[in-house]
């Protein structure tokens, strides 16, 4: 199953300095049939003003990825991570037990993000932090794991959950798949940029498309696109 969630769907607020979408129950949003997907429980599609940003603020039992969509993002927490992530990188924040962090916008123009939130497969833990560079050429017509908790995904930053983040960019007219471990699990893509199909079903630019009970699917691309999926367990 393939189900589209437009973008004008979406809950939100815009705050100003944070204009925030929300494809799941977040803050003042509360939506009954969206509060999750399998393990996948925020994405967040934030803009944030220039030198504005988060405060220092508590996390605790949560998996928080940062897709950076435009600009860059910085950070810093109460266990000395420090870090500026760019355009086309990812930020991974394992919460564990409880970390105290805070995230700005440092740059003269906007910054875009996805911010994604899964539920690990335990919680505490020792809070961890770490940022990579994932070149969009090397994602070029095919899914990258650049966040995961999967065996084999050793080139991507780690979870503790049993799910993957995965980018992709195609150029219009291209076509490229991705295969779940089984049809139990559950899918949730998003197009950062651009128009693409998903099994038939179109999927503009910053819509969701929640996926369930396949073992594949087949996105093609109507315009130049880039993509980020999340694969998780029930």
């Amino acid at each position: 199953m393939i189900e589209r969630r437009p973008f004008s769907s979406l809950g939100g607020a815009n705050h100003g300095w944070l204009d925030a979408k929300h494809h799941f129950s977040f803050a003042g949003y509360q939506d009954p049939a969206r509060m999750h997907w399998g393990a996948l429980r925020v994405w967040n599609d934030d803009t944030i003003a220039a030198g504005a940003g988060f405060p220092p603020h508590p996390h605790a039992g949560m998996e928080i990825i940062t897709y950076v969509r435009e600009g860059a993002i910085s950070h810093q927490d109460d266990q000395g991570n420090r870090g500026r992530t760019v355009a086309g990188d990812v930020q991974v924040m394992s919460a564990g037990s409880g970390i105290r962090h805070a995230e700005y916008n440092q740059e003269p123009g906007v910054t875009r993000i996805f911010q994604i939130w899964i539920f690990p497969e335990q919680r505490g833990g020792t809070p961890a932090w770490g940022a990579k560079p994932f070149p969009r050429g090397e994602r070029s017509g095919r899914f990258v794991a650049l966040a995961s908790g999967m065996p084999g995904d050793d080139e991507a930053l780690p979870i503790r959950a049993n799910a993957r983040v995965s980018g992709a960019t195609l150029k219009a007219g291209e076509s490229t798949e991705y295969r779940f471990s089984d049809a139990s699990r559950y899918g949730y893509l998003v197009p950062s940029t651009g128009r693409v199909e998903v099994d038939g079903v179109l999927i503009e630019a910053r819509d969701g498309a929640a996926i369930s009970g396949v073992e594949k699917i087949v996105v093609r691309a109507l315009e130049d696109a880039e993509l980020v999926l999340v694969d998780t367990a029930a």
